[in-house]
């Protein structure tokens, strides 16, 4: 199973131009990916993605994939238009159960910050049911996404204490509800890996099966590849960062047989981040 997650800044690049057919380039040739994971996903916001609904175009761009899209934001103006901001998953793999947790945040009225959320696809493996957590934690207050990882890592005990697979048939809601133990969580995290909070998902042990990060589980004491401010001096003052990730749960740590980041790109103020799991 190949997988890319990319927070692709509505598709604006280090140039200043939005060009969502150059994300997609981009990403198809950094990996031939069963799954694309995609953050800062805009519809109908004007500031972003030149307004479009970019979940739409994200899914003419990519046939052959189902293209799931659930907003953080969601907010209808007057005039009865709805502007939505949130993450994409597309897959090619089938898609068993879609989710989407928003995730707290608190004291919202008192730091700059906005709602964030995980966008759970679970999809069906050549090794069984997979639960792909794709998000976007808060960059402004480290409280909210101290509570956010929290939430994250009840969702996968939740899920790792009561698993469950949906018959064939789809026909009424109680027997048509998968729900995987193994997980793959992917996205950017907003923390960087010296961070306490990085070992909260990294180094958690929790009843059932945690998060460990892929980056380290595949070949341990590997230098970290940055993920941002490779080529965007302006946002990332300080310089070149790492603040996306791939965890995976322990029953998947010994399939990761490789994960990279596309350096070479400017598509993005972010990198993308590819795995492949072995079948």
């Amino acid at each position: 199973m190949r997988l890319l997650t990319w927070n692709i800044q509505c598709g604006k690049g280090c140039d200043g131009v939005t060009d969502l057919s150059r994300i997609v380039t981009v990403a198809r040739q950094t990996l031939d990916a069963d799954v694309f994971c995609f953050q800062e996903v805009s519809a109908n916001f004007p500031r972003f993605g030149d307004g479009a609904d970019q979940s739409a175009e994200l899914a003419a761009l990519l046939p052959g994939y189902s293209a799931i899209f659930r907003p953080a934001i969601e907010t209808m103006d007057r005039a009865g238009s709805l502007h939505c901001f949130g993450n994409m998953t597309l897959s090619r793999l089938p898609v068993l159960q879609i989710a989407n947790h928003l995730l707290p945040f608190p004291g919202a009225g008192a730091v700059r910050s906005m709602r964030r959320h995980a966008l759970e696809v679970t999809v069906q493996a050549s090794f069984g049911a997979v639960r792909i957590v794709n998000t976007h934690l808060e960059f402004h207050s480290a409280d909210q996404r101290e509570a956010q990882i929290a939430r994250l890592l009840d969702l996968q005990q939740d899920a790792s204490g009561s698993p469950r697979q949906a018959s064939s048939r789809h026909d009424e809601p109680y027997g048509s509800q998968t729900v995987a133990a193994p997980s793959l969580m992917c996205g950017d995290f907003n923390f960087d890996v010296a961070d306490p909070q990085h070992a909260l998902i990294d180094r958690a042990g929790r009843p059932g099966l945690n998060y460990r990060d892929a980056w380290t589980a595949n070949r341990p004491g590997r230098a970290r590849a940055p993920t941002c401010g490779i080529y965007d001096h302006a946002q990332w003052t300080d310089g070149p960062d790492c603040r996306d990730f791939i965890f995976v749960t322990e029953d998947l740590v010994g399939r990761v047989r490789s994960i990279e980041v596309n350096e070479a790109t400017d598509a993005s103020d972010h990198q993308p981040l590819a795995i492949e799991l072995a079948d």
